[in-house]
């Protein structure tokens, strides 16, 4: 088997600065996947461990991932803009990835408030020629959340693969059930996790490869 590619740092132009991001690629890029880290005022970056393990699963499924760290994050520029322009910001991350591999299949994968947002990408973006093939969107900010915080996520396309933890203190899970019901969108919960899945790491790999099939 071809060994992935090392992780590559890049500083991007996006529409208000530069845009920090951590590449992952396989040796033979088929797609191209962006994955979204938790909520930038609160320690979310691309080195999260969420983050990272979704960025390696789509990896390992023949997806070019880019991990950029959100506006203030990093060598990020900008200000954080609750999910507007993290949006822009993305799909000017995306329109980069594009230009260097070409339109292949996109995926997208976002954790907590990276999930939200992901949401919103994906709602841009299903009305193109090239709308997402696979969505993962794991502990995803809906609703009343803690810290003071609310938020209106988007719905998303039915294959959407949408997994939370029982035991998430951030994100209730009824949160996410009450969003997910009038979609009818099923959601994977993983008994005994927290928001941020410590020590079940593995369940969300596993449950990414059971799904889904490399491209």
């Amino acid at each position: 088997m071809t060994r992935p590619l090392p992780t590559e740092k890049a500083l991007l132009n996006g529409p208000d600065g530069t845009i920090e991001v951590l590449i992952d690629a396989p040796a033979t890029v088929r797609g191209i996947a962006l994955v979204a880290h938790p909520h930038p005022l609160f320690g979310g970056a691309n080195t999260n461990k969420v983050a990272h393990t979704l960025a390696r699963a789509f990896r390992d499924m023949g997806f070019a991932t880019l991990r950029p760290n959100f506006r203030g994050v990093g060598q990020s520029e900008g200000q954080h803009d609750h999910g507007g322009a993290e949006t822009e910001d993305l799909l000017a991350v995306l329109a980069w990835a594009q230009s260097r591999w070409g339109s292949l299949p996109i995926g997208l994968g976002g954790f907590s408030f990276g999930a939200f947002v992901q949401t919103r990408v994906a709602a841009r973006l299903a009305p193109g020629v090239t709308p997402p093939e696979r969505i993962v969107l794991v502990g995803t900010a809906a609703g009343e959340v803690t810290g003071a915080r609310s938020y209106s996520t988007e719905p998303v396309p039915a294959s959407t693969l949408v997994i939370h933890g029982e035991q998430d203190e951030t994100v209730d899970l009824q949160n996410v059930l009450d969003w997910a019901r009038p979609q009818e969108l099923p959601v994977v919960v993983v008994p005994g996790a927290d928001h941020f899945f410590h020590g079940k790491l593995h369940v969300i790999r596993d449950i990414i490869a059971q799904r889904w099939q490399p491209l």
